[in-house]
C-alpha cells in the first residue's frame, strides 16, 4: 500500500466524487456548494486507485470548516481504508493550520468518522439536531 494525496480538480466531481455519493445513497452536493467550486480539497490514493476525499471551507474568521469527507465504498481493505481517511483528515486539518487558521471545526454524523476526529484530537462540541441549508 503506498498513500499518497494531491488536490482535487475539475474533472474529480464528475468523474470520482458524484459516482462515491451515489454509492453511498447520499444526494451529492451542488458542485457550487463545495469550496472552490468542488476543488477546495483533497484526494487520498492508495498506489492507482482512488479512496477518499474531502474538503476545506476559509472563513474571514480564524475557523476553517473540514467536511464532505467521502470515500469509494468498492474500496474494501479494512486497515488501508481507515488509514487513507486518517492521513486524509490529518492532512486537511494541516492545510487549515498552515493557512493561518486557530480552530478546525467539523459537522459529522458517522460515528467511525467521529472516531477518526477524535484519534486525531479533535474534540466534541454540542449535538446538533438539525441541518438546516436554504438556497438563496
Amino acid at each position: 500500500m503506498e498513500l499518497y494525496i494531491r488536490e482535487l480538480k475539475e474533472s474529480d466531481y464528475d468523474d470520482i466524487l458524484v459516482g462515491w455519493w451515489k454509492q453511498w445513497k447520499w444526494e451529492p452536493p451542488q458542485r457550487d456548494f463545495l469550496p472552490n467550486d468542488g476543488k477546495g480539497g483533497i484526494i487520498v490514493y492508495d498506489n492507482e486507485t482512488p479512496v477518499c476525499a474531502g474538503f476545506m471551507y476559509l472563513t474571514n474568521s480564524k475557523v476553517a470548516w473540514v467536511d464532505w469527507i467521502i470515500s469509494n465504498k468498492e474500496y474494501t481493505k479494512k486497515p488501508q481504508r481507515k488509514d487513507a481517511i486518517k492521513l486524509l483528515v490529518s492532512s486537511l486539518t494541516d492545510i487549515c493550520k498552515k493557512t493561518g487558521n486557530k480552530y478546525s471545526y467539523a459537522l459529522i454524523k458517522n460515528q467511525s468518522l467521529i472516531g477518526t476526529y477524535e484519534e486525531l484530537g479533535y474534540i466534541k462540541g454540542d449535538s446538533y439536531t438539525a441541518e438546516m441549508i436554504k438556497i438563496l
